[in-house]
């Protein structure tokens, strides 16, 4: 079995953590709540729950949402967001305690189950559910067909990296070989593509925001198509925890569950400009106009699910894209990874 424990997912967010670092106690960040808690919670003492994210990003709204709006303090928890800059470092923490739970990209908790783990981490809400990076040109392709790209430079992402393997999956389903059809550079930092496209290196690259929004206004690219509506539904994001925190746990987790679904109610029912408002102090570097361009981006696509039940149809998308990718030897059970039993009561 290769030892590729949560490498995945960790080089691609990198890039887009850099818009802003995240808050080591979310009571610096976060407004009051706009809600009064219910007469249950004010007779509890609020639980801490230290949440470990990979990366800061616009990509993940609905949290921020659920941040700004108050809806963990309602559901009597005292959230500490620390931000991992990496999947393998977001999993470490889980796994050793230091974090209670764990948001980055499903497929690390995949790695380490087939590793052998015994006490491994349980996805328990969904809360991506397309890829978050573009194709940029280096210019305007209305147009635009994945063959376009045949006998052209591509920079693309590290090898075994999500990004790159999702890319890859794309090229493939659409009868493209990615190692003969093109070229791909996988050399350069996956936090440097966007800076060595505006340089002139490439005909095309694989960004992420804001990475593709900044080529754009800069007028040096033109995101061209979305690998997030063409790869389908992935489930690129999820919160976990281990068993025996979630078997002890059953009632933090359906109350941070409960504040994450009010985040996603949020951003169904409301619209980007609006979602954009409420996460701007969770990106102080970036102003609204920009934040609003990328919720309006992901917005567009169907990022965010309307509820967080991560599917078992997903979760075998995604072990397809780990295959074809040649980092799967051996698939996992379902069953075994995911818990859909928070996800289905905050839903109702």
């Amino acid at each position: 079995m290769k030892k590729r424990i949560l490498s995945c997912l960790g080089a691609a967010v990198l890039s887009v953590s850099l818009l802003a670092g995240c808050a080591q106690d979310t009571e610096k960040k976060t407004a009051e709540p706009k809600s009064t808690p219910t007469e249950e919670t004010e007779q509890k003492e609020p639980v801490k729950v230290t949440l470990n994210e990979v990366a800061h990003s616009i990509f993940y709204a609905p949290m921020y949402v659920a941040i700004e709006e108050g809806y963990f303090e309602e559901e009597g928890i005292d959230l500490t967001l620390v931000c991992g800059f990496g999947a393998d470092k977001t999993m470490t923490a889980v796994i050793s305690g230091e974090a209670d739970i764990g948001f980055m990209g499903s497929e690390a908790s995949i790695y380490t189950y087939a590793e052998g783990a015994t006490d491994y981490v349980v996805n328990f809400a969904q809360l991506t559910q397309r890829a978050g990076n573009f194709l940029v040109a280096r210019e305007e392709m209305p147009d635009f067909a994945w063959d376009d790209l045949k006998g052209h430079l591509v920079l693309g992402g590290r090898k075994g990296g999500m990004p790159e393997m999702v890319f890859e999956y794309i090229l493939k389903e659409n009868g493209i070989d990615p190692e003969s059809d093109l070229e791909i550079n996988q050399n350069i930092d996956f936090g440097s593509t966007a800076a060595a496209f505006s340089e002139g290196q490439g005909d095309f690259t694989v960004e992420f925001e804001p990475g593709a929004t900044t080529l754009e206004s800069e007028g040096k690219g033109y995101v061209v198509a979305s690998l997030g509506e063409d790869s389908g539904y992935v489930p690129y994001t999820a919160f976990s925890a281990k068993q025996s925190y979630i078997d002890e746990n059953p009632d933090v987790i359906q109350g941070f569950t409960n504040a994450l679904q009010k985040g996603m109610d949020y951003v169904q029912s409301h619209t980007p400009e609006e979602i954009a408002a409420v996460i701007e102090p969770q990106f102080p570097e970036t102003d609204l106009e920009t934040i609003t361009t990328i919720v309006t981006r992901y917005y567009d696509q169907d990022t965010w699910k309307s509820n967080l039940i991560f599917e078992e149809s997903s979760f075998n998308l995604l072990q397809d894209i780990l295959e074809s990718a040649g980092e799967l030897e051996e698939r996992v059970p379902y069953n075994d990874l995911v818990t859909t039993e928070f996800a289905a009561v905050a839903a109702q």
